[in-house]
This record gives C-alpha cells, structure tokens and sequence, in this order.
C-alpha cells in the first residue's frame, strides 16, 4: 500500500463485510443492470448537467473520479432506493482530457443502520464507505486546495492531516464526517461484481 492510499485510509470508515449468498449476487447484478440502462444517457457531461447533476469539488484538480451531483436526487435518497435515481454521476478523465462515465453512487444518511444499507446493497457484495475526518480550507481560501506538501495534497481525503489539532496546525476546517454513506457502482467497467461494487474506487 502506497503512502496515498495509508492517507486514503485516515479518511475512510467502511461496513463490515458478510458471507455471500446467491440471491445477495442476484439483487446486485439486478441493481447494476437497471442502473447502467439508466444512465448510459450520461454518457457526455453536458446531459447531465442538463438535468441536474454538477461537478463536485471542482476546484479540486487531477481528482482519480469526479462526482457530478444531483442534490435532489441525494434528498429522495434518505428516505427511499431507486436503482435508477442515484445520487451522483461518476466519470474519470481519459489522457486526451474527455469526461468517460464509469458509474454511479448511492448514498445515505451518516446515521444510517447497516441493516438499511444491506436492504439497499448487500453487504456481502458491496462495502459501503463513509468519509472521516478531513481537513479542508477555510471559506474563502479555496485557492489553498491546490496546496501540497512533500508531493501530496495537503487537504482533503488524501491529506496526511488527520486530527483536529493537526487541521488546525495548518489553518484548516476540521470535519470529522463530511458526509453520509456511500457506495459506487463502476457499471460500464466490466461485469464483475467484486469490481463493480468494490471499495477502492477512490484509490485508482
């Protein structure tokens, strides 16, 4: 493991994992099928502008995938699953610069039983993922994203900061848990479902 992925991992909480079972992969397959019809519209950035979704974190550069956000469809996510709904777009950026859709996330709320989560994906396929503990700039100091120290992001989920004490060394905005549960479906990445529903997206 690389000295971005142990930062990576300060920052992450993930669901436990359980045994699979026939109709766990059934429900997932299902799942991942009806979402990649749903989506395949997405397919340019600009269609999914068009209907709601925006760039996450744009002043964040080089990002390893880039969530396009649709905040309605993140609000019906707290209360309801709708494979074809999800919460954000995920697309990665190829080497002559093109936005190419490779998935999708779920999310839920932070408070969210794993029971709830299993209903919606089950555990035994999927881990879902909850950010911790990040440090991010102040309110004006967006600028300071870009900032690095011995090759690394200095902020954000690949920070080696980890702490409060250590956010507030550099001048930062500590959040322990920015945001609810998650999960991503790398639907047009292949067809297998440890791929699919793996939880290390993130890292590559």
């Amino acid at each position: 493991m690389g000295a971005t992925d142990v930062n990576m991992m300060k920052h992450m909480a993930l669901t436990p994992t359980r045994p699979a079972t026939s109709a766990d992969s059934a429900r997932a397959r299902q799942i991942a099928a009806d979402l990649k019809r749903a989506i395949a519209k997405y397919a340019d950035t600009a269609a999914a502008v068009a209907d709601g979704y925006k760039m996450f974190a744009p002043n964040i550069k080089n990002q390893r995938v880039y969530h396009f956000t649709n905040y309605r469809n993140a609000f019906k996510a707290a209360f309801s699953f709708d494979p074809e709904q999800p919460t954000s777009l995920l697309y990665r950026r190829a080497a002559d610069g093109q936005m190419v859709l490779v998935g999708a996330m779920y999310t839920m709320p932070k408070r969210a039983d794993v029971e709830k989560l299993n209903e919606r994906i089950p555990l035994s396929i999927a881990q879902w993922h909850k950010h911790t503990n990040w440090c991010i700039p102040k309110r004006g100091e967006e600028s300071r994203w870009s900032e690095r120290k011995d090759g690394r992001p200095l902020f954000g989920p690949e920070s080696p900061v980890a702490s409060q004490s250590a956010c507030d060394a550099i001048g930062g905005n500590f959040l322990a848990q920015p945001f609810g549960w998650m999960v991503h479906a790398m639907v047009f990445e292949g067809e297998n479902l440890g791929h699919i529903f793996a939880d290390d997206h993130h890292q590559g």
